[in-house]
């Protein structure tokens, strides 16, 4: 029928334009509020001057913006039926025979498609940009140079400052602990000169230093020669590393499952990179309950503090989502439940609640 095919184009047109103006407001405001905290960080810091902050704020919105694309999602699906229903539109259609499941359609589509675009597109641009902030944070505001990077090589570490510089590099790293395997630390002074190399089968971060049993000390001019409880001193810790190591958000949607292999491969743990994948597998179906949300809150005739009610509800359900995802997903990263499950949980379990709830409001 043509009438139904040009009513989902307008109310896909109508959706649209809520979700592009409501993404507009709200990078907007997560811009301002960023670039403020990062100007009070950079107070003392003569290098972080107006200009870097301000490129700093603009690489990490994309990242930030990610985090607000469910909720931009709902709230622009509210607002186009509630001024449809406002408008008398969709009471219109409803008398023609149009139902409730046959105007969601337009924007159970899109919506899917925003997920599709924002994991293929937007979040592979995003991580890069965010690796750049946080190269750009660590120089600028956090004072240290140390740096990680793991590929299918092994693990490479870069610590100390301009004058003494330790650039290290493991085949492997015992998991659960960090005893490097086959490695190889290289003393860089100021000058870009090596003044020192140690090799060694294993060596041990202990507090301050690393500790190296048995190996061998190469320096320029002079023979090998065989050194044991050898130190090498160090400002990274555990935890330090383990940060550095589970960064998802700097690794693209298409890097990641690349990542994950190379990560197990050499002996660490992969289950926030796994979790963030599969996370981002589960977009779509997140966009799609927040649709269907939308339209439980927003499809009915809004009298007597109407609006203000729809609201509230859309509010209190994206907080509600937000503070469960977040529980979900820190028992998946302590392997608690599984990753798949802590992934796709929210997203399934938001999905049936609001076809429950929207059957019982149109159907019931």
């Amino acid at each position: 029928m043509a009438f139904p095919r040009t009513l989902s184009r307008y109310i896909g047109r109508q959706f649209l334009a809520w979700f592009l103006a409501l993404l507009l407001v709200i990078l907007a405001i997560i811009l301002l509020l960023d670039i403020v905290e990062l100007l009070r960080r950079a107070v003392g810091k003569p290098q972080a001057n107006f200009a870097i902050v301000m490129q700093m704020g603009l690489l990490k919105l994309p990242e930030i913006g990610q985090q607000a694309f469910p909720f931009v999602v709902l709230f622009s699906a509210m607002f186009t039926f509630w001024r449809l229903t406002r408008s008398q539109e969709l009471v219109v259609a409803r008398a023609v025979g149009v139902s409730a499941w046959q105007f969601l359609a337009p924007v159970l589509v899109l919506a899917p498609l925003v997920a599709v675009i924002q994991v293929t597109v937007i979040n592979p641009l995003g991580s890069i940009l965010v690796a750049r902030y946080e190269r750009m944070e660590d120089f600028y505001l956090r004072g240290r140079q140390s740096s990680l990077a793991v590929g299918q090589s092994g693990l490479w570490l870069l610590q100390g400052a301009d004058e003494e510089r330790w650039l290290i590099h493991a085949e492997q790293v015992r998991p659960g602990t960090l005893e490097l395997q086959g490695v190889t630390m290289i003393r860089i002074e100021g000058d870009e000169q090596v003044r020192e190399r140690v090799d060694a089968p294993v060596a041990l971060l202990l507090p301050g230093r690393w500790e190296i049993p048995s190996g061998w000390l190469n320096r320029p001019e002079m023979p090998t020669q065989a050194v044991t409880d050898y130190r090498v001193p160090t400002t990274l810790t555990f935890e330090r590393i383990a940060e550095g190591l589970a960064a998802p958000r700097t690794m693209g949607f298409w890097a990641l499952p690349g990542f994950i292999k190379t990560l197990e491969a050499t002996g660490l743990s992969a289950v926030r990179h796994r979790l963030q994948y599969q996370s981002l597998l589960s977009q779509p179906l997140l966009f799609c309950a927040m649709v269907l949300f939308a339209a439980a809150f927003s499809l009915r005739q809004t009298r007597r503090g109407g609006t203000l009610l729809m609201v509230a509800g859309g509010v209190a359900t994206g907080f509600v989502l937000f503070v469960l995802t977040d529980v979900v997903l820190a028992f998946g990263i302590s392997e608690t439940i599984p990753v798949v499950l802590a992934a796709w949980a929210p997203a399934v379990a938001s999905l049936l609640i609001s076809i429950a709830v929207l059957l019982h409001l149109e159907d019931g």
